[in-house]
């Protein structure tokens, strides 16, 4: 053991070189290099400090000085072995260090695609995820920021949320990643100030994206239901034209409700609003004066406003939806029955999609 605590076996050889190199005046040999890069790839395998290995190798050198009196050139080709020695030494550790780094990163993106896949065995899966601060034994939220752009790990928004909200939080069982393009955070189910200030920070580094939180869900696949619950938000706000840049799953259960049986819906939405189709410009235009109409809560002045046309106009285009489909938007029953198939309608993507 040398005086700065690292082991014999990574200065193996390295003193002979030096006694070597002060009597002849060579260089390295091609082979003492390779040694040396392989003794400091081992070195950082085993975790010590390079700061530590670099100590010992100028501690070595001056114990194997040449003696005093020796000409000037015995210590200049000294001098140039430990240059030599240490730079072989160094290459060697960071090759390591960087390979050790890659593959971390592979066993992180692994896992992470397992975790929001659902795949590998559960039990597994659990244990893989304390390495990265995980317990799927308890419950977890998922958070999915979607900007204009898609964005990888490495990327300066990402670290960016990431160092918000650690600089916050500290390491309190969070993970954040990115998944197709977009910015995922999970959480303890308990902990909703995390993905609230998540969402925050996400908001304003995507330049106004979409954030979307799914309920917090128990046990290994809790994560990915929840994430799947955030995904099928975002899906809701792009169909719906759905409005906030944080969007819950729990506040918008009705969507799935409605859904849920896609045939009646299928049936409500033909037999309700199939007969726009047959209006002169076919049944987008109307379908929108439904939409924009029901989003002013039924405000004839506010939705016109919206749609930039005069009142009397949205009188008429109401009036005409009335004649063709049989039910009266400013009648509380048939008003139901139109909103609900309306909202069918952007679900299922009608009229563009035939059904």
């Amino acid at each position: 053991m040398t005086g700065h605590g690292i082991p014999d076996e990574y200065m193996d050889g390295y003193a002979r070189i030096l006694v070597a190199v002060a009597a002849t005046g060579r260089r390295l040999s091609r082979e003492e290099l390779l040694a040396r890069r392989e003794l400091g790839a081992q070195a950082a395998e085993a975790g010590f400090a390079l700061r530590a290995l670099v100590g010992a190798h100028l501690a070595a050198a001056r114990a194997h000085w040449p003696a005093t009196g020796a000409d000037s050139g015995a210590a200049d080709s000294v001098l140039a072995a430990v240059e030599q020695a240490v730079d072989a030494f160094a290459e060697g550790y960071e090759r390591a260090q960087r390979l050790a780094v890659r593959q971390e990163a592979a066993a992180r993106r692994e896992f992470i695609d397992d975790l929001l896949y659902g795949r590998s065995d559960l039990g597994r899966l659990a244990e893989r995820a304390e390495r990265f601060g995980l317990r799927l034994s308890y419950e977890h939220a998922v958070a999915v920021a979607e900007g204009w752009v898609a964005y990888d790990e490495e990327d300066a928004v990402p670290r960016s949320v990431e160092q918000a909200l650690m600089g916050r939080f500290g390491d309190r069982s969070v993970l954040l990643t990115t998944k197709a393009g977009r910015l995922v955070c999970i959480a303890p189910g308990d902990q909703g100030e995390i993905l609230s200030y998540f969402a925050k920070q996400a908001f304003a580094a995507t330049d106004g994206g979409r954030v979307a939180v799914g309920r917090p869900q128990p046990g290994v696949g809790g994560v990915v239901q929840s994430y799947e619950e955030a995904l099928s938000v975002l899906d809701l706000a792009e169909r719906l034209d759905l409005e906030g840049p944080v969007l819950r799953a729990a506040e918008l259960l009705v969507y799935p409700v409605l859904t849920r049986d896609r045939q009646a819906m299928a049936d409500l939405v033909l037999n309700t609003l199939g007969p726009l189709e047959s209006a002169r410009g076919g049944a987008e235009p109307l379908l929108e004066t439904l939409s924009v109409y029901f989003d002013a809560g039924c405000v004839a002045a506010e939705a016109a406003r919206r749609l930039s046309l005069s009142v009397r106009a949205l009188t008429y285009r109401l009036a005409r939806i009335h004649r063709l489909t049989g039910a009266d938007p400013g009648d509380p029953v048939h008003r139901y029955t139109l909103q609900t198939a309306v909202i069918g309608a952007r679900l299922m993507d009608w009229p563009a999609k035939t059904f």
